[in-house]
């Protein structure tokens, strides 16, 4: 039994499938992923782009095809990328045809959109030849004709009934190797859907509210939305679309699952907002420690806390932790213990050389 089971999250059972080396669904760690938002024809500044996502911590990365160019590009792109791309196939059967073709380990589409049965089975089978899932993308901007007719607006029903549709073409096929999301830029419609659909399927989901926005707008949407599923144990893979450089959508993706000890990776922050009892300047301290720490990928905890009121408190539950004192004299504590005093000048060289201690003693 947990020491603390009101943090405990049962995740949903499902399926398992890969996308490249990446495995999802199941008890696998859940991944983040982006997308380009590069010219794909532009391979190297795609290159560029992934590669900075990458290092960012993103497990997955998804490129558009709109053209035959762009999917032919997916060739070259692979050859200078750690991650597996996924290619973004809209209505045209054929770019996802060559996608598959030319590298992509997954193909994102709307199995309705692409045609009749017999271009299905094509795109399935390319699918197949070169070991490539598919996403099953159901979006609430973009729902068939009859189902909108059918329930007069996007509404939570109207999404599932599209995703179980779209599912009945690829099982009637044969084919298994496929996540499903059914996104919105509403906060409510998206929980409700996915909700509704983890209890009629047991495919692994991919989580997102869709053009969710600028940074904050779209960082606090979806921490909203797609931290309540996975608080209920449902998703899979997540990404969170910002109006915003796409390195940006992997900060806040893993931040959400570090917040809810889903996955760890970096430097865990709890720093309080400061007042007048900082004995410290708390927030520009904050700010340069992330800065400093960035390239920490070893899961460590660090509490920054500028008086005694919480810091000893919030430092006995961290691997390392200021707490602020009169006098510039503030205290170290290394596992919740006091371990000396820190001049206020010394606080981030101090910081930086424990956690940097501390990461390789993990490593060892």
């Amino acid at each position: 039994m947990s020491v603390r089971p009101f943090r405990d999250i049962k995740r949903r059972k499902t399926k398992v499938i890969k996308v490249g080396d990446v495995k999802i669904g199941g008890n696998n760690p859940i991944s983040v992923q982006s997308m380009t938002n590069t010219l794909t024809t532009d391979v190297k500044a795609t290159i560029k782009q992934i590669n900075d996502i990458a290092e960012e911590g993103a497990d997955i990365v998804r490129v558009s095809c709109p053209d035959k160019d762009s999917s032919f590009a997916i060739k070259e792109i692979s050859k200078h990328v750690s991650i597996p791309i996924v290619a973004d196939i809209h209505f045209h059967y054929k770019r996802a045809i060559e996608a598959a073709e030319n590298g992509a380990k997954c193909l994102r589409i709307n199995p309705g959109n692409i045609g009749d049965k017999k271009k299905i089975i094509e795109v399935l089978n390319a699918a197949k030849n070169n070991d490539c899932s598919i996403r099953i993308g159901v979006n609430a901007g973009s729902l068939e004709k009859d189902i909108l007719e059918k329930f007069k607006e996007p509404c939570p029903e109207a999404l599932v009934e599209s995703a179980l549709r779209n599912i009945k073409i690829l099982e009637d096929q044969d084919f298994f190797n496929f996540k499903i999301s059914v996104k919105s830029s509403d906060v409510f419609l998206s929980i409700a859907a996915y909700r509704q659909l983890s209890k009629v399927c047991d495919y692994p989901l991919h989580l997102g509210i869709t053009e969710a926005g600028s940074f904050i707008t779209g960082s606090i949407k979806s921490s909203i939305g797609v931290g309540s599923l996975l608080m209920d144990g449902i998703g899979d893979t997540i990404r969170i679309s910002l109006s915003d450089n796409p390195t940006q959508e992997i900060k806040i993706g893993n931040e959400i699952l570090k917040s809810l000890n889903l996955r760890s990776r970096g430097v865990k922050i709890i720093s309080c907002p400061s007042c007048a009892r900082q004995a410290f300047q708390v927030i520009d301290t904050v700010n340069i420690l992330e800065k400093k720490l960035s390239h920490i990928k070893t899961p460590i905890t660090l509490s920054i806390i500028g008086c005694v009121v919480n810091g000893p408190g919030e430092a006995a539950m961290t691997d390392i932790g200021i707490t602020g004192g009169g006098k510039g004299n503030n205290m170290l504590y290394l596992s919740g213990i006091q371990k000396g005093k820190v001049l206020t000048d010394d606080i981030i060289d101090k910081v930086v050389n424990e956690v940097e201690k501390k990461v390789s003693e993990l490593e060892k």
